[in-house]
């Protein structure tokens, strides 16, 4: 098909565009992330210009740059499975170029991924990939099963999987083959972002965000962009047995004003424990590890419009 046919770097049209990976929790998604960007996850500061979702990584080549948006709100298998799904995921959904469905081999489809798939029938326009993980898992049988399960289920739903990718994050070989088979799903364009914009502590800078995400949450109007977190330090804790660990992580929450501090903080701590939760729950689902976060709220006085304060707060 089209991947065999070969043509010379310069007259291919350069790509750019928007991939997402779903999938219920532990299906892989930030593992393929990682893999699929190197260890190099992109940063996101404010920079609405490009766009404006949580972007979890841009994959560099030549002649394309593939950008893994993040979709709020499929971290929560309670959303997943009772809620209706919020319309800011659909609106990404609908507005990215290829949706990555992720699917463990090692686990037979269950109604979380169902429910996923049933939503994703109704995005007709975007590409839908349906990508197996953790292949590494399951020898060769278990894995045709899979293959033809997934088939199944876009039948069933009236689904036309673009492609169905068996890959392992562990090996790199099949990485690089996804990102090939996505790329020519996105449309012509320049680079969307310049090369060097790619941090090298891809989990910090994501624990990060999703706890800006979960301060901001309800007080949007308040504090519009007013808060900053920095994650001091991410620690496995010690003493903890293999099968049983636990990830430290300690940041703070800087605000411009003490006036602002209320607000946080909520009466008597309870939005701060909120948001302790909430954000908590999210980088588990991220990191697939279970963690102990503590927060604190500091004031940087008008770390805004202080330039050594913002390199401090990483921007």
């Amino acid at each position: 098909m089209g991947a065999m046919s070969v043509r010379t770097e310069s007259s291919a049209a350069h790509r750019a565009g928007f991939a997402c990976f779903v999938g219920r929790p532990n299906a892989g998604k930030s593992t393929l992330t990682n893999a699929l960007v190197g260890t190099k996850v992109a940063i996101t500061s404010n920079r609405p210009q490009t766009t404006r979702h949580t972007v979890r990584g841009i994959v560099h080549r030549p002649e394309a740059q593939l950008v893994l948006v993040d979709t709020p709100g499929l971290h929560k298998p309670r959303t997943l499975l009772g809620e209706r799904l919020n319309d800011v995921v659909r609106t990404t959904w609908s507005e990215v170029d290829v949706i990555g469905f992720c699917l463990p081999a090692d686990q037979k489809i269950g109604p979380g991924d169902r429910y996923i798939a049933g939503e994703l029938a109704d995005i007709k326009k975007t590409p839908k990939v349906a990508i197996v993980t953790k292949t590494d898992l399951v020898d060769h049988k278990a894995l045709a099963a899979q293959l033809i399960a997934i088939d199944q289920l876009g039948k069933e739903l009236g689904i036309e999987w673009a492609e169905i990718i068996p890959v392992s994050a562990v090996g790199d070989a099949q990485v690089s083959l996804l990102a090939d088979l996505l790329v020519p799903m996105l449309p012509e364009s320049p680079p969307l972002y310049p090369e060097g914009d790619l941090t090298d502590e891809p989990e910090q800078v994501m624990v990060a965000e999703l706890i800006r995400e979960a301060a901001l949450e309800g007080v949007r109007d308040e504090l519009p962009h007013s808060i900053a977190v920095v994650v001091e330090e991410m620690l496995p804790r010690e003493d903890r047995p293999a099968d049983k660990p636990l990830l430290d992580i300690h940041a703070n929450v800087y605000i411009e004003r003490p006036s602002q501090k209320g607000i946080i903080i909520g009466p008597k701590g309870k939005r701060l424990k909120e948001v302790g939760m909430k954000s908590r729950k999210h980088i588990e689902a991220l990191l697939g590890t279970p963690v102990f976060l503590d927060l604190h709220v500091k004031v940087a006085k008008d770390w805004q419009r202080d330039p050594k304060q913002l390199r401090k707060l990483g921007f």
